[in-house]
């Protein structure tokens, strides 16, 4: 079963602008040692949609090799038709990835029937997997209607998991769960866990956020689950003024906090986005040394040129 912190990986960028393949092992290894319960790759915190296919391919067998069965790998295989789903899942397969998240695209609508069929597909084709279906928010997703997404899943046994991050999420996680069909193992939180307590208190069996403060986040995942809701509350209130700035910048935060943690040394990105100027890099240092006694896997640093 998959449950609590399922991070979601970024992709390191070199110098050069290629992948930094070095740099991706130790995104992974400091997951793992962040007590992370699986990875996630590629998904939209891995600029999936500025890959290649072969680097995201590459990249993908990296991180399975890295990881080396140490916990799951959730292989993101969305794509803008069903037939280049079904290319990416027989490539996680040949990874020795089972389980995929999968969000359908936005050409096929939000009618139950379409979507459905679109699933229905994808499990005909490649009936080893198992979905997770991830519900997003508008403009990236189609945010589905809980009452869509429970026919979709009652209909196709395949799908074991939904990643529920429309907003708010809270809601939809509670009326996905009372209508669930039996086959569908558990609702997994989205939303960079800006939202993470609420879907707990709802029933949520995990969550899926970026990896730049993996360690307080499976920190706040244990207290709430040892039945230490205060400790969850508090962890979750520090960590708060962090999330929201991420909100706004996404990727290159996620990158400027692993260079000021050790784990890159730059936070090049190609997504488009809003750059992150002196005030914005001010501001987080403010706030990460805030919090610099949750971080408990390697020393924060400032490298050298780490704001370039």
């Amino acid at each position: 079963m998959l449950k609590g912190i399922l991070p979601v990986l970024p992709t390191p960028f070199a110098a050069t602008g290629v992948p930094d393949e070095a740099a991706m092992a130790r995104i992974v290894d400091f997951a793992v040692a962040s007590g992370a319960d699986g990875v996630v790759f590629p998904g939209f915190a891995s600029e999936v949609d500025e890959l290649s296919a072969a680097e995201r391919g590459a990249l993908l067998s990296l991180v399975v090799k890295r990881v080396a069965g140490r916990v799951p790998v959730v292989a993101g295989a969305s794509a803008p038709s069903a037939e280049a789903v079904i290319g990416h899942a027989r490539e996680a397969l040949g990874h020795g990835v089972s389980t995929l998240m999968i969000q359908a695209p936005k050409s096929v609508g939000i009618d139950a029937a379409a979507v459905a069929a679109f699933y229905k597909t994808i499990a005909d084709a490649v009936p080893e997997i198992r979905i997770v279906l991830q519900n997003a928010p508008a403009p990236r997703g189609s945010d589905l209607k809980p009452d869509v997404i429970v026919e979709i899943v009652s209909g196709n046994p395949a799908i074991a998991y939904v990643k529920e991050e429309t907003l708010p999420a809270g809601p939809a996680i509670t009326s996905i769960l009372a209508n669930r069909a039996s086959h569908l193992t558990g609702v997994i939180g989205g939303g960079g866990a800006r939202y993470i307590l609420d879907e707990y208190a709802r029933g949520a069996c995990g969550a899926m956020p970026a990896v730049e403060i993996a360690d307080i986040h499976v920190a706040l995942d244990r207290a709430y689950r040892s039945g230490d809701v205060d400790r969850a509350r508090d962890l979750y209130r520090r960590t708060l003024p962090l999330l929201v700035i991420q909100a706004n910048f996404r990727m290159a935060f996620t990158k400027y906090v692993l260079t000021r943690r050790g784990i890159l040394d730059n936070h090049r990105t190609r997504a488009k986005g809003p750059a992150l100027d002196r005030h914005d890099l001010r501001e987080i240092d403010a706030w990460l040394d805030s919090v610099s006694d949750l971080l408990t896997v390697a020393p924060l640093q400032r490298l050298a040129g780490a704001a370039a």
